[in-house]
């Protein structure tokens, strides 16, 4: 089985690269190169595991990406970097005579915001006037379903929701650079926002449950022309979240509740990952991506999960990254939440 991965060192992507090579299947990976062993954070320091053959480009060069992807077909082509319809497009035009499938990541953040039913399944309206990236993701599956049945183009379209890895913690609200400013807090002793009352249920999925499922479509015939979503069947509430932070921290956790609304007031880019995403509780059905690979599970539940990427972020100082801006926000909005129920 010969797969084609673009991409490669992302949260999910990676972990799809590594089980692929352990499960014996010729891996190409399609990459900048800027990831893979170099650089500051890489996500694979000691070099990509086992035969894995890179491509070193850039896919938005659609002219150098075809000459060197050349004459190479594969069996399974997975784009985990395609953003909306015209990076499809050209998807489209460089691989529709080079793979026998083509695999779209788009998100769960597609499915219907606010929901009606908080059960989700993969017939849920795709719809989310909140939040543009969401809306991208929907045009991109738009096109791509249009290519299947006109063309007979072979897709799968993957839909993740929250998904981590040891590399990173998932919190609900962060700055630009990442979560771990909101560990250091929790760390220093410092409050830190929680988002409404914290009571709204959430799933987060390690990386490594979702390649399992991924790999089960991989030139599953079953696959073709179909959705999926790829979640962990537990649901938490934010507060247990992030107490389960805490935990694997070894520290207490000093929750501050902030109305989302309010949050996304005080920063518009907040209208998206919160009101557009994880405000919201949301329920995943599964059964369809179990029907298609038997045995499938999550199997990772979050408090394993959180102790390993605290675990993995503590041992990693190059992954401890500031954010002096995020921080300041923190601050700046805590102060005015304090300020506010003083004056009542």
């Amino acid at each position: 089985m010969r797969m084609l991965i673009i991409g490669g060192t992302g949260t999910i992507s990676s972990a799809v690269t590594a089980l692929a090579v352990s499960h014996g299947m010729e891996v190409y990976v399609f990459n900048r190169g800027e990831r893979l062993g170099s650089g500051d954070h890489p996500v694979f320091p000691d070099g990509l595991p086992g035969q894995v053959q890179v491509i070193r480009g850039d896919i938005r060069d659609e002219v150098r990406a075809d000459e060197l992807l050349g004459n190479l077909t594969f069996d399974a082509a997975a784009d985990f970097i395609a953003f909306d319809a015209p990076d499809l497009e050209r998807d489209y035009r460089l691989f529709r005579a080079r793979t026998s499938q083509f695999l779209y990541i788009s998100s769960a953040s597609a499915y219907q915001t606010p929901p009606a039913d908080p059960v989700i399944t993969e017939s849920t309206p795709l719809f989310n006037p909140l939040w543009e990236y969401s809306r991208r993701k929907i045009a991109g599956e738009d096109y791509l379903m249009r290519r299947y049945r006109e063309d007979g183009f072979p897709v799968t379209i993957v839909r993740p929701s929250h998904t981590y890895s040891d590399r990173s913690m998932p919190v609900a609200l962060h700055g630009r650079k990442g979560s771990w400013q909101v560990l250091q807090r929790m760390l220093d002793g410092k409050e830190v926002i929680i988002p409404g009352d914290g009571t709204s249920l959430w799933t987060l999925t390690h990386s490594e449950d979702f390649a399992r499922a991924f790999l089960g479509l991989i030139g599953n015939p079953r696959a073709i022309g179909n959705a999926f979503h790829i979640t962990s069947d537990e649901s938490l509430t934010w507060n247990q979240i992030y107490h389960c932070i805490g935990r694997a921290l070894g520290v207490p956790v000093h929750a501050v509740h902030i109305p989302s609304d309010a949050l996304a007031k005080a920063n518009p880019e907040y209208q998206g990952t919160l009101l557009g995403d994880k405000s919201n509780s949301v329920l995943f059905d599964n059964s369809k991506i179990k029907r298609i690979v038997p045995g499938f599970t999550a199997s990772i539940p979050f408090a394993e999960g959180a102790r390993r990427a605290a675990r993995f972020l503590l041992a990693h100082p190059s992954l401890q990254v500031p954010d002096p801006e995020f921080d300041a926000f923190t601050d700046q909005v805590l102060g005015s939440y304090h300020a506010f129920l003083d004056s009542l």
